[in-house]
């Protein structure tokens, strides 16, 4: 039976949502006005770190839940939503799949680096709709076996996009957004957005602009808590932080229940901050599928699917640039370097370093497949 994602159906029909379950949301225009009351308790997700070391065969409380989670993004396809907790074949083809997608040891085994990518938070869209993933489309993998068995695998990612690439007419240039009127959000925030959409506009022949018609605009913005009326429930704080809908669907909804930060200055984050999200990163993002954009499994680009909180990630990588540019051509002013104002890249404790970590490895397992 074709299955196809929620968030792919919803983006070609007319979507009306309750303003009783609209948010105010919750802003802060920096990461110290966040009172240390609003440190969120741990999340379901984060109970996820008692399954480590779990493997094919056993059978161990909190499995089905874990299950439910690649349900939901897309890595399997149970067909009752009655979840069990036995550690099955499906189980381990869908964790297989996740670590190829995030440029994991692909073991089927749930060790400490799948579980901690698996907590973060992220984008509510999933990252395989209808069975179909992009996400490791195009990748070359160089693999090796050490004493103990263990695969590294050295890959290159690629953008991706929806089932039937959609993306707007190109008699539609430009294209209008709006906020949710029940939201009453303050200039500073909608000057988020307004910053978040020039980085588009920046690499492509694609110009946005606000409107007051919220009904009528191309793109509809708005934060909700809980079931806001589109199947695709808020969770509270952390877990999914948003989602968008392919085009021409255009409705952009974000959860009002995060703490988000508006300046974007995560330098002196502390790590009690942990709930502390940059509204501009997510902005970015989510912008990026209501321009057609899958998720990416390169970990630099914006359309990567998790982003840690207390981090800013709002430049595009050169792997989102060539995804966008392939749908829409480039702007022809653009001279292949963004010149968007920033308060700092990538702002989350020693990205940098391990950036160069990842080089490093890469590097070496080229190195030692082309000794074998």
């Amino acid at each position: 039976m074709l299955k196809i994602h929620p968030l792919f159906i919803y983006s070609s029909i007319p979507l009306f949502l309750s303003i009783s379950s609209s948010s105010s949301a919750h802003f802060f225009q920096n990461i110290s006005s966040i009172p240390t009351s609003s440190i969120p308790k741990p999340t379901s997700w984060d109970n996820f770190h008692t399954l480590v070391g779990c493997r094919t065969g056993q059978n161990v409380a909190g499995l089905s839940r874990l299950k439910q989670y690649f349900q939901h993004f897309g890595y399997c396809n149970y067909s009752t939503s009655n979840f069990t907790d036995n550690f099955d074949d499906t189980l381990e083809s869908a964790i297989k799949t996740y670590q190829l997608n995030f440029n994991l040891n692909i073991t089927g085994e749930l060790d400490d680096p799948t579980l901690t990518h698996l907590i973060r938070p992220r984008c509510g869209n999933a990252d395989i709709i209808n069975g179909s993933s992009s996400m490791n489309f195009g990748k070359v993998n160089f693999s090796y076996s050490n004493s103990g068995g263990s695969k590294y695998i050295h890959s290159v990612g690629h953008y991706s996009f929806f089932p039937g690439q959609p993306r707007w007419p190109p008699s539609r240039t430009t294209l209008l957004y709006a906020f949710f009127p029940g939201n009453q959000l303050p200039e500073n925030v909608k000057a988020v957005f307004g910053r978040a959409f020039g980085r588009w506009s920046e690499v492509t022949t694609l110009t946005f602009t606000e409107t007051r018609l919220y009904y009528s605009a191309d793109i509809k913005i708005g934060f909700f808590s809980g079931d806001h009326g589109d199947g695709e429930p808020f969770d509270g704080v952390l877990g999914t932080l948003a989602h968008a809908f392919s085009p021409p669907g255009g409705k952009f909804h974000l959860d009002g229940d995060e703490n988000w930060v508006v300046n974007g200055d995560f330098v002196n984050a502390s790590s009690s901050m942990v709930s502390a999200v940059d509204l501009e990163s997510v902005a970015v993002h989510e912008i990026g599928h209501l321009l057609g954009l899958g998720h990416s499994s390169v970990e630099e680009s914006i359309m990567y699917p998790t982003l840690s909180s207390s981090t800013r990630k709002v430049e595009l990588d050169e792997d989102d640039i060539e995804g966008i540019q392939s749908l829409y051509g480039s702007n022809p002013n653009y001279n292949g370097s963004t010149t968007m104002p920033d308060f700092g890249r990538e702002t989350s404790g020693a990205h940098t370093l391990l950036k160069s970590f990842l080089i490093i490895c890469s590097v070496f397992g080229i190195f030692m497949d082309s000794l074998l």
